[in-house]
């Protein structure tokens, strides 16, 4: 743990001294994210696709992958996107709510950990211009750039870019949703070039976004990418539906 990072959580608790924090999964005061909220998610069961770490009702890889192979190395998400987990980041989407990015990131870097990727720097998924500008920041560096700093890696948020606007993903097919960000990020090659990347956003549904930002990666000469988000959308799921 860097000391700037230190320095920051220290920050973090004299504001919670002086206004007390209220928890982004259930509005209860006190905390950033409450006990009862961390009981209450759903870890990302197991079996997973080896590569892109979907559910699977066995050992091995799904039919996507083998159909057609990801650029990532893998893929893993951390919690099913629903309950506790999906109002905090509704909040952190809409109203840039750092302490609770830094909460998260907490919980999320004792998943991450266990995973044992070794990479040299985060890359968050990049917000268009005309989103930033709306937004004012992304809400996918309010988690990854304190994750980042709990495990000394660097970050590195402007070594991809949206080459072009898209339309959101939400509605759309799994096809339609790889049409749609095919070719939009662009890569700086001085900042990636023969680095293992670590790529981070907030949620994955198919994927299709966090295999174009890989693609541009390698485009610019990345060595290998790991794919990373703190939870993912599943149509179905419980330990007799998955």
């Amino acid at each position: 743990m860097s000391s700037t990072y230190r320095l920051n959580q220290w920050a973090w608790a004299s504001l919670d001294w002086l206004f007390p924090p209220v928890c982004g999964g259930c509005g209860r005061t006190g905390f950033r994210w409450c006990p009862d909220c961390r009981q209450k998610v759903q870890i990302i069961p197991e079996p997973v696709c080896q590569t892109c770490g979907v559910p699977l009702s066995h050992p091995g890889q799904c039919s996507n992958c083998k159909e057609s192979i990801p650029p990532y190395e893998m893929m893993r998400s951390w919690l099913v996107f629903e309950g506790p987990i999906r109002h905090a980041l509704h909040k952190l989407k809409y109203y840039r709510n750092m302490a609770l990015g830094d909460a998260l990131a907490q919980h999320f870097a004792e998943f991450v950990g266990k995973l044992g990727w070794d990479v040299d720097m985060v890359v968050p998924v990049p917000l268009g211009k005309e989103r930033m500008k709306e937004r004012g920041y992304n809400q996918v560096g309010l988690l990854a750039l304190p994750l980042a700093a709990l495990n000394h890696w660097r970050y590195i948020p402007r070594a991809l870019v949206r080459a072009r606007e898209t339309r959101s993903q939400v509605g759309l097919t799994f096809q339609e949703r790889r049409e749609n960000v095919r070719g939009a990020f662009h890569a700086e090659a001085a900042k990636v070039s023969g680095t293992t990347v670590l790529l981070i956003d907030d949620v994955a549904t198919t994927g299709a976004t966090l295999s174009a930002c890989a693609s541009a990666l390698l485009d610019a000469g990345a060595r290998s990418i790991y794919a990373l988000t703190i939870a993912r959308a599943l149509p179905y799921h419980g330990p007799n539906k998955i």
